[in-house]
């Protein structure tokens, strides 16, 4: 039977669409497999953060050689590697630079994923436009609770691979109370109700101002047996500290709990103890674990404690020991110097950028995305709860185990050395108070 003319014209559009649409879906796994992985590092380059934002784009490189050296990255559902490249982005340590870099990365050079960033004050600036392009971030410097609480833009794409300040803030303040309290007690014979009298000189940004609420709240909450007799601030960048240390000195504390980079940390403490004759225990935020953080400190390091995951001059005993060694001679004789925390985290971001786009089997954002939602890899060269690399599902951060040191002189070379010092597992040697250090008379 001879179908109406209508129908007949209708039938032939039907088959050709079909037909299209089957070349279609034949043409999507070629054209959607990259030919290479594009990898976006926001460092700070300039600015007074370039030395930690150096060591940033140094170990990103690492990273990337070694995952090159292996053919580069495997995607799900393919039989061959592509290679990752790096594009750096120099947030030149202000809020300005970082969205600039950002801006550039994601629009002019399409990058597929980013890592890095460290200020958090300069991180948080350019997140709107992370919320915008819907490019997965993962942020291995900035350490504010911010940069993935915060509620008035859309942060699900954003990724913290390093410690929060709540959690380094209430882990020093912790081993205040458990360590350095009852040493000072027996020490110098306090009564076991005397209150522990502790300063804090922080950065005034969002870094320095989670340090500051950690602390307090943990105080407050677990009600410690600890008293803040000043709480003093200073802008980014500062060099001369005098002045808020002589009212921290004027407050007769038993310890001082710096919240700052290494630029400004070392400084702080060569001037507390050289020019205002504040002889007492100077406690580090874990950035500080840098080379160039001792070498700037020489002498006037001794007895000062870091909170640390990752140190250039020490590990710890255990299974991550290898691995950080081998970290460190690639870095060495790449760079010709020794690696940071923030270079280790940095590092270790590459490799789950790698994990998270191998894993999704495209460069596709939101696939991505979900990559580093559904995460779950062996750790790397920190130290990871349960021994692998995830984020919380409610603010996307990943858990690590922490330590402390403390800083003894090395009159041969001239510069502090780490010993790890708590908690009981990983420790080497006892905290002990300097000879010169002098206690609150109060």
């Amino acid at each position: 039977m001879k179908l109406p003319e209508k129908y007949t014209v209708l039938l032939i559009a039907i088959v050709i669409i079909v037909a299209l649409c089957a070349g279609c879906t034949q043409q999507t796994p070629a054209s959607a497999q990259p030919t290479e992985v594009k990898v976006g590092v926001i460092a700070s380059l300039t600015g007074p953060a370039s030395n930690v934002g150096t060591n940033i784009w140094q170990s990103a490189q690492v990273a990337a050689n070694e995952i090159n050296a292996n053919g580069g990255v495997l995607l799900r559902g393919s039989t061959t590697k592509v290679p990752i490249r790096l594009i750096v982005g120099d947030d030149e340590s202000t809020q300005q630079g970082g969205q600039k870099a950002a801006t550039k990365l994601i629009t002019d050079d399409k990058v597929d994923i980013l890592v890095g960033g460290y200020s958090s004050a300069v991180t948080s600036a350019y997140e709107q436009t992370i919320a915008e392009y819907k490019i997965p971030y993962i942020v291995t410097g900035a350490s504010s609770p911010i940069i993935t609480h915060r509620t008035d833009i859309d942060t699900s794409y954003i990724f913290h691979q390093c410690p929060t300040t709540d959690t380094y803030g209430q882990y020093t303040t912790t081993f205040i109370d458990q360590v350095i309290r009852p040493a000072a007690n027996k020490k110098f014979n306090f009564s076991s109700t005397r209150p522990f009298r502790l300063a804090l000189l922080y950065q005034d940004t969002a870094f320095g101002k989670g340090v500051q609420a950690a602390v307090n709240n943990t105080i407050t909450k677990n009600n410690l047996n600890i008293v803040l007799v000043s709480q003093q601030s200073f802008k980014m960048g500062e060099s001369d500290f005098r002045t808020p240390l002589t009212a921290i000195k004027a407050a007769q504390p038993d310890a001082v709990y710096l919240a700052a980079f290494p630029n400004e940390g070392a400084p702080a403490i060569t001037q507390a103890r050289r020019d205002i004759g504040l002889d007492t225990i100077f406690l580090n935020v874990e950035n500080n674990d840098n080379a160039q953080f001792y070498k700037d400190l020489g002498q006037y390091g001794e007895g000062a404690i870091i909170e640390s995951r990752f140190s250039p001059y020490t590990a710890p005993v255990g299974t991550l020991a290898d691995a950080q060694t081998k970290f460190k001679t690639s870095y060495s004789t790449k760079w010709g110097t020794v690696p940071d925390m923030m270079g280790a985290s940095t590092y270790e971001g590459i490799y789950i950028a790698a994990q998270a786009i191998g894993n999704a089997g495209t460069t596709d954002k939101a696939a991505v995305k979900q990559a580093l939602v559904d995460l779950n890899m062996p750790q790397l060269i920190e130290a990871m709860k349960g021994g692998t690399i995830s984020f919380t599902k409610d603010f996307r951060e990943s858990q690590f185990d922490l330590w402390m040191e403390q800083l003894a002189f090395n009159q041969t070379i001239g510069e502090c050395r780490p010993n790890i010092v708590w908690p009981d597992n990983l420790k080497v040697t006892d905290f002990v108070f300097p000879s010169w250090y002098k206690p609150s008379s109060t």
